[in-house]
């Protein structure tokens, strides 16, 4: 079986844009309220990015002073290889000068021989270095042109998961899935089907992404236009916070629901993770069956502070 999975304090951050260089990161770990760390998913060489068309937004649900916020982005992936990552990873620990004291999850994604690749890298960067490392492989970005979710997708998820089953006995680190917000039995069914044939694959499940096909519009010269571009040139992308909050604890629960009828599913565990800014909200997410809760739009709102927000620190 995968090995079970928990965190102290059960919070931490998700794969975002404020997870993205190394003194995001080193806030986050120097944190005393953050269980574990996420870092922003890369690719195995990383890209250009390119701010005319990468961009987000950070906006209020509602007009009201409490209103939690949501976000909007337009972008997929972080710039920066694996390779920053792990050597942040290592800088940040040891400029700590004391032993590890929470996990690091390792946000990835690519082609399926690419997830392999950079599996293999964590994989040998734990035994190197003795850390305590998870790998999140994100199968979800809505806004890669040309590039659908695969997690929507049984086939593209099989070869997925076909991959990680061939490296499973020489990979010493807990493989996660990040997955999109599904809204129907059919795409829970195509996650099940999967998790089914490769059940000693994976430990834990990341639920959810941000929701794909999502628009926020402003007021220019008199008319509505969109506030970010993007490049399909629509300004369309991902909603995340507050706006899809109900949606992703729905999501946590179904999918929890869907694990424990499962005997050998049971022991997969789900971090929640959609619109939690307060100690409500996360709350909720765990009262379903998360066994710990991901931050994002509340972060890039709020700085790190918001995680001693939530406990009540």
């Amino acid at each position: 079986m995968p090995p079970r999975i928990s965190f102290t304090p059960p919070l931490l951050n998700s794969a975002t844009p404020w997870a993205t260089d190394h003194a995001d990161l080193t806030a986050l770990y120097a944190s005393p309220h953050t269980g574990a760390v996420t870092t922003r998913t890369s690719l195995l060489h990383g890209f250009t990015e390119d701010p005319s068309v990468h961009q987000k937004v950070v906006f209020p649900t509602t007009t009201t002073p409490a209103a939690q916020a949501s976000s909007l982005n337009t972008y997929g992936y972080s710039p920066h290889p694996l390779a920053f990552y792990l050597d942040a990873i290592a800088d940040i620990i040891a400029a700590s000068h004391a032993p590890q004291t929470k996990p690091f999850i390792i946000s990835i994604t690519g082609s399926p021989a690419d997830v392999g690749n950079a599996v293999v890298t964590i994989a040998n960067f734990a035994k190197q270095t003795a850390y305590a490392l998870l790998v999140e492989i994100n199968l979800s970005c809505p806004n890669i042109p040309g590039k659908p979710p695969p997690a929507y997708d049984l086939s593209e998820l099989l070869t997925y998961l076909a991959v990680l089953s061939d490296l499973r006995l020489a990979v010493p680190v807990p493989l996660g899935l990040k997955t999109p917000p599904y809204t129907h039995d059919g795409e829970y069914r195509v996650l099940l089907d999967a998790l089914k044939q490769h059940s000693r694959v994976v430990s834990f499940i990341t639920s959810t992404n941000t929701l794909g096909s999502a628009l926020h519009v402003s007021r220019a010269g008199g008319t509505y236009q969109p506030t970010l571009a993007s490049a399909a040139g629509t300004g369309i992308g991902g909603l995340g916070g507050a706006c899809i909050h109900w949606l992703s604890l729905g999501n946590v629960a179904t999918i929890r629901r869907m694990l424990d009828a499962e005997e050998a599913l049971r022991d997969v565990v789900v971090i929640g993770v959609g619109g939690v800014g307060d100690r409500d909200g996360w709350e909720r997410m765990l009262s379903v069956g998360a066994v710990a809760v991901g931050v994002g739009t509340a972060l890039g709102d709020k700085g790190v502070d918001v995680f001693g927000q939530i406990l009540g620190a």
